[in-house]
């Protein structure tokens, strides 16, 4: 029960999950004639862009495994579908199309870490299915936790600034919001995330974490300070749905402390 607990609150909030849900839908579509993958890449692209609307997700992800199916060597093509799966497993509120897309969203990464190891895409999506996984099943207990950390530090060592240092972000909640006695640790969140702060001033899902730890660590001056300098944040083009659920979040926060 316990590690069930931790891997429910250490994953409430990896990176880019937001706080809006959609119903599970259930949709064909036609295979149509073969398109190159950088076809299938970009019109995938512009349904996730809307992802606030899991539908455009799902459709996103059909085009993705039609690609993969033509080519199963495509690295862009397997990272895209560890950070699709994860998006559509991480805001559906239906438990099956949950499982359904972590589990692929697992089986993405591994394919991506396993065709071009040395990048981060495959490590940072894979680790975030991970933490979906756990999430939703008390099987995945602390090892869980261990495969995020594993699979974040392995991002950290090939580009600490990719996906605007989210790596650091998802290692500080891993941190802030275990058990001391499951490897937790508050005082080395604040310093994953304020490392990350530096290095990615504008990414607004990382200030509401470094708040959050900051208040768990009873430093609530710093934890206001924190909430203030997202509140005057503007959001960065493309990440407007991430930047709304932060500020969601933060007012949560801000009414909690204040």
């Amino acid at each position: 029960m316990l590690k069930k607990t931790v891997i429910l609150g250490l994953c409430s909030g990896l990176a880019f999950i937001g706080i809006s849900c959609g119903k599970a839908e259930t949709a064909t579509y036609d295979r149509g004639p073969a398109r190159s993958a950088a076809e299938a890449i970009s019109e995938a692209d512009r349904f996730y862009s809307d992802r606030p609307d899991l539908g455009k997700v799902r459709q996103a992800i059909v085009s993705l495994r039609q690609a993969q199916g033509e080519d199963q060597s495509n690295y862009d093509i397997a990272w895209r579908l560890a950070k699709y799966n994860y998006y559509l497993g991480a805001h559906s509120d239906n438990s099956t199309e949950q499982d359904k897309a972590f589990n692929q969203g697992l089986e993405a990464g591994k394919t991506a870490v396993r065709l071009q190891d040395g990048k981060p895409e495959g490590h940072f999506w894979l680790g975030a299915n991970y933490g979906g996984r756990a999430k939703n099943s008390t099987m995945s207990g602390l090892s869980g936790t261990e495969d995020i950390k594993s699979e974040m530090e392995r991002v950290l060592k090939i580009d600490e600034r990719f996906q605007s240092a989210s790596a650091y972000m998802v290692l500080g909640q891993v941190y802030c919001q275990s058990p001391r006695m499951l490897g937790g640790d508050v005082a080395k969140a604040i310093e994953y995330l304020e490392k990350g702060a530096k290095l990615a001033p504008d990414n607004a899902l990382m200030r509401i974490r470094l708040a959050e730890a900051y208040a768990a660590a009873d430093r609530k001056g710093e934890a206001k300070k924190a909430i203030d300098d997202l509140l005057a944040m503007k959001p960065v083009p493309g990440y407007e749905p991430e930047y709304n659920e932060a500020i969601a979040e933060a007012k949560k926060l801000q009414e909690k402390i204040s």
